[in-house]
């Protein structure tokens, strides 16, 4: 199960560019990652880091994170405030360029991933997710039935987020588990981990029984909110509970571009841990191929649309949820968005 968080490396100008670089590169040595696979970070982080200086004049940032437990590669996330494009297949080909240089960066960027994705929009910006794997580690074709993706980062400043999830694939569906311990740093980890392990240790198909499980097991910690849901795959049918501010949305993509429907995820009022409703029940909502699950701690602001990002429910989950980190973060506190996404 892969719940690393990201660390954020934070680019608002080119002093800062080699110090980036440097950094990254050691916490790729730090995760045992081959010289070869090192190399390829450094040409990764180094074509980003340009475009960054080129394209994004108010700054940008690289999330980084470890895959897997144990790990088996790294995962290199850019994040460009700048106008976006207009034809992000076309500037993908080596020698195109608006900046009048050799344009081989994103090509180079392709070519040393093993697993890469871009969105891009004009006035809304840039997110390339980028994967380099450890020989032999280089994932095949899942047979899950569920693509699910993730950012999570701590609070600026922080080192630990407080803010955690699980994903348990089944043969009947999957089980989604959203945490967001109180406060901040290491204690509110602490938390947020207890609440994961009691989650995968008792995988339950109920959403509401697991939080009254999560809730006995968390007692004596600051507490947390949270969000379980269980999708069915037999059933058609996604079941959820929320206790506390865990905010989300489910996605219809029939709409089409630009009329997107969506239905908010509903959650009670209280903390697990401490104080939670004498009775509250799972809700249901109908699942299909065509539907987004879209949930978020309160590090991310509530007022976004998927609306605003044309064709990006196309694009990898792990893509969305950096997309939605980029645009509405509050760098005020931790922050989760995790998204599952049925494939087509």
């Amino acid at each position: 199960m892969d719940v690393n968080q990201h660390y954020r490396f934070t680019v608002p100008d080119r002093s800062f560019a080699s110090l980036t670089k440097k950094d990254i590169t050691r916490l790729a040595e730090s995760f045992a990652l081959s010289e070869a696979a090192v190399g390829k970070v450094n040409i990764i982080v180094s074509e980003m880091l340009t475009n960054l200086e080129k394209f994004s004049p108010e700054g940008g940032e690289l999330l980084v994170k470890a895959i897997g437990k144990p790990i088996k590669g790294i995962e290199i996330i850019c994040l460009d405030n700048g106008s976006g494009m207009s034809d992000p297949a076309r500037m993908m080909e080596d020698g195109v360029s608006t900046y009048g240089s050799a344009g081989e960066g994103l090509g180079a960027i392709k070519r040393q991933s093993d697993v890469f994705d871009l969105y891009s929009y004009p006035q809304v910006g840039t997110v390339i997710v980028t994967q380099v794997y450890k020989s032999g580690s280089v994932p095949r074709l899942s047979s899950h039935r569920y693509e699910v993706g993730s950012v999570m980062v701590s609070k600026p400043k922080e080192v630990d987020c407080g803010d955690g999830f699980a994903v348990i694939h089944r043969e009947n569906g999957v089980y989604l588990l959203a945490l967001d311990g109180l406060g901040h740093g290491t204690n509110a980890k602490d938390v947020a981990q207890l609440g994961v392990k009691t989650f995968c240790d008792h995988p339950q198909s109920d959403p509401a029984e697991a939080l009254r499980t999560i809730h006995g097991n968390i007692r004596r910690t600051r507490g947390a909110v949270g969000f379980v849901a269980f999708i069915d795959t037999y059933q058609h049918q996604l079941n959820y509970c929320g206790i506390g501010n865990i905010a989300g949305k489910m996605f219809s993509m029939e709409g089409g571009i630009g009329n997107v429907p969506y239905k908010s995820v509903i959650s009670y009022n209280g903390i697990l841990g401490h104080n939670v409703p004498g009775t509250f029940n799972n809700q249901q909502l109908e699942w299909s191929r065509n539907k987004i699950l879209i949930v978020h701690s309160d590090g991310l602001k509530s007022r976004w649309d998927l609306n605003k990002y044309p064709n990006l429910q196309r694009h990898m989950a792990t893509t969305i949820a950096a997309v939605l980190y980029k645009d509405h973060s509050r760098h005020t506190d931790d922050t989760l968005v995790l998204v599952c996404k049925a494939k087509i």
